[in-house]
């Protein structure tokens, strides 16, 4: 034989029918099963995927992937500290940019509001505002025009639209004659742009830095730098070496310090996820410890057979490993190809489902995704392939020890 004795023999008892065709009917959905466990696991983690890396595209587009700050939160020299930066290799593009507390107020209506003062000729360096934007572009912001950006949601809260004035007080008092006033301005809606993000599209809003720096008060300084890198997944390690570069006179944060709790709370719900639908193939799994059981009853003559023949009660459990590992071998290379192809063309396929039906997976006033994003990571798919390949071995455990442990005496006794 060219094969090894439990090879051969379990590869025969693969092939061979069976008396009791409900056996091969389990065996079939114990495969069918693990394929399908898989492809589900698959395509709901390469969602999950997808909306992680749409949200954090679409975070990152406000933000920056990293910030530099002075100690005392007012960086006097931005234009030096830009300088700086460019020995080192890693930052592609600085801005500076002025932040502070506001509240956005049209007649009646308030609201509080994160206001962002940007250079509209270089923003594009460090973020993707001007992309967003809905009727205008970044460069309507003019120095001394003061005008004004704000997120859909913010623009509908307090009632306005491009054209019309709103009025910005800042915490800062000004002291006059009359007393201590709080500090307003008149501004002009010159845009409105939306992000996808309620976070940003209520709470944001951008005006010229210059006009940023009067209305704080700042003179010629500004809050801090922001940075970009070629790779976003780098911005921790790079703001280290940073901190260690720009020393203890500059603070550095990066974009993942900006929403911790959320990118947290988003990879916890993605590892629940996976633990929970893992559920689908150890369920899978156990359809492959009954049709082994009920493989094992069948064939027990033939075991005590090979048994006195001189097969040891080793080759015996080997033969109905093989089985099992076989039924999750295949299980498990169907449900990879399947699961891929279907992650794959899913925004095609709901896309189909929805035109079909007239109807919306995903609406714009509950969600800030409109669309089912798909992104397929290597590395899940193979972890839940090797995962269940895995629970396919360990379910022919028990039935192969049971078939090592039969006695030929009484197996044959009624033969």
């Amino acid at each position: 034989m060219l094969k090894p004795f439990e090879l051969f023999i379990g590869s025969r008892y693969l092939r061979a029918k069976r008396r009791n065709h409900f056996i091969s009917f389990i065996s079939l959905i114990s495969l069918v099963g693990i394929a399908l466990s898989i492809v589900v696991l698959i395509t709901v983690l390469s969602v999950m995927n997808g909306f992680q890396h749409e949200v954090k595209h679409r975070i990152l587009g406000m933000t920056s992937h990293a910030s530099a700050y002075e100690r005392d939160g007012i960086l006097q020299d931005w234009q030096g500290l830009q300088k700086k930066l460019k020995d080192f290799s890693e930052v592609k593009g600085s801005a500076p940019f002025v932040q502070g507390q506001s509240m956005a107020v049209k007649g009646k209506k308030v609201n509080g509001v994160l206001l962002s003062g940007i250079d509209p000729e270089i923003e594009g360096r460090v973020s993707r505002l001007g992309e967003y934007m809905l009727d205008a572009n970044l460069n309507v912001l003019r120095p001394g025009e003061f005008g004004i950006l704000l997120g859909d949601d913010l623009a509908d809260r307090l009632g306005v639209r491009t054209g019309e004035k709103i009025s910005v007080i800042t915490p800062e008092a000004t002291v006059t004659p009359a007393g201590i006033l709080p500090r307003l301005r008149r501004f002009t809606v010159v845009g409105i742009y939306s992000v996808g993000i309620p976070q940003y599209d209520q709470n944001t809003a951008a005006i010229h830095i210059e006009d940023a720096k009067r209305l704080f008060q700042l003179g010629d300084s500004v809050s801090g730098l922001r940075l970009k890198f070629e790779d976003l997944f780098d911005a921790p390690s790079l703001t280290r070496e940073l901190r260690t570069y720009l020393g203890k006179e500059y603070w550095v944060t990066d974009w993942t310090q900006y929403n911790q709790n959320f990118f947290r709370a988003l990879k916890i719900e993605k590892i629940m996820m996976a633990i929970i639908l893992s559920l689908l193939v150890l369920i899978a799994a156990f359809n492959i410890v009954s049709a082994l059981v009920m493989v094992v009853t069948e064939k027990q003559s033939d075991i005590a057979i090979l048994r006195t023949l001189g097969a040891s009660p080793k080759s015996i459990m080997g033969i109905f490993v093989i089985q099992g590992t076989v039924i999750g071998l295949v299980g498990t290379a169907l449900g990879a190809v399947f699961g891929i192809l279907l992650a794959s063309n899913l925004e095609d396929i709901v896309g189909w489902i929805e035109s079909i039906f007239n109807m919306k997976f995903l609406t714009d006033g509950f969600y800030p995704i409109d669309d089912l994003p798909s992104h397929i990571n290597a590395s899940d798919v193979v972890l839940v392939c090797a995962i269940a390949f895995v629970m396919s071995v360990l379910a022919t455990v028990y039935p192969a020890w049971k078939a090592s442990r039969t006695q030929p005496a009484e197996a044959l006794r009624y033969e």
